[in-house]
This record gives C-alpha cells, structure tokens and sequence, in this order.
C-alpha cells in the first residue's frame, strides 16, 4: 500500500519525542508537519490533513486545542502518551496518577489486533511513562492492550477511527513502533477511498 504522499499533522503539545514522530512519518513517506496545538480546528481542516498525531505533553493542562480536534475532526486521530490519555479524558474516561511515573521498559499484552496492530505478536516491549494513565476506558471505546502496570495501554473507538497508545511508538526502543506507525498511515489512506 503507497503511504506516500499523505498529508500528517503531527499537534505539537511539547513532549520531548515529538520531532521523532515527524521525522518516522516523513521516513514512511508521509508529507508530516509539525503545528501548533493553539490552531484552530478550521485552521487544521484548512491544511487538508488525511490524519492527525497528538504527541505527548508534559501535562494535560499544556494541550490546547486538542480535545477540539477529537471532538469535531472527522479523520483518523492517534493519541501517543498524553494525547492517549487527553482522548480518554475528552470522551468520558477517567485519567489518574500512575504507580509507575519515570520511562521505563513495560511489556504490552495486545487483546486485539484491529488495525493499528496488525501482525503484531501477542505482546511487546515498549517504553512507556505512567506517571498518568488512563484508569478508566470511555464509553464508546474498546481495549485494544493491557499491561501489568496499567490495565488500559490502547484503545479504538468503536465507531471513529480514533486511536490512543500509552507508549511511545516514535522511539527505538519500542518494538513494533514503526509497525504501528505504519499500520496507522494504512487506516489514513483507507479512510479516503
């Protein structure tokens, strides 16, 4: 499946692997920009986006105008660490204090493969912070991951192609990473045929 010439807005909330995830889209092919979570949503709409990344933040007060975008964008969204979490947040679900703060190696089991994890083995290694951690899935979400720190690691919407993961696929140390990466482009390019 041809991933070039997709069009990536990677929403900068000022977590520290941002420019990693632009620069793993770009090397797919992707044409991937780096913008300002203060755009507005017709803003966004305007760079005629075929999908969108939260990147991380350092805190859910640092996101502008991300829980906008979830809300009212109809495209494929990927939530990574904090905009995991933001998504949760913005549909019902509950987000605490971690047990586990600092990155850390954390095993992820996968309960479904759906499309952002397909091939992927029953479990992997990724490096993750859980210093917050969605403790409670929204309503109209579905488990896609768990761990033994953390019983929600992924998620889907039911309905829209929204996605969040607790870890950092952007990083080398993450297996799979760019699986997932790629898997997410592949849901991008289905959902405008």
């Amino acid at each position: 499946m041809n991933l070039t010439n997709l069009k990536i807005l990677v929403i900068n909330n000022y977590g520290q692997f941002c420019h990693l995830i632009h620069r793993a889209m770009r090397d797919f092919g992707a044409k991937s920009s780096l913008v300002s979570n203060e755009l507005r949503v017709e803003d966004i709409l305007k760079k005629e986006p075929d999908g969108l990344v939260l990147s991380g933040a350092p805190s859910l007060e640092q996101v502008g105008n991300c829980a906008e975008y979830v809300r009212s964008i109809d495209l494929p969204i990927m939530g990574i660490c904090l905009g995991h979490q933001l998504m949760a947040h913005t549909f019902g679900g509950k987000v605490r204090k971690g047990k586990y703060g600092e990155y850390a190696e954390v095993t992820v089991k996968i309960l479904d493969e759906n499309d952002i994890f397909k091939g992927f083995p029953p479990a992997i290694k990724t490096w993750a912070s859980h210093a917050d951690e969605v403790s409670i899935l929204p309503e109209d979400f579905t488990l896609l991951a768990r761990s033994d720190v953390c019983e929600v690691e992924a998620m889907k919407h039911i309905k829209k192609p929204l996605y969040g993961v607790q870890w950092h696929p952007e990083v080398s140390h993450t297996e799979h990473g760019e699986d997932l990466l790629q898997n997410f482009l592949k849901v991008c390019r289905k959902f405008h045929h």
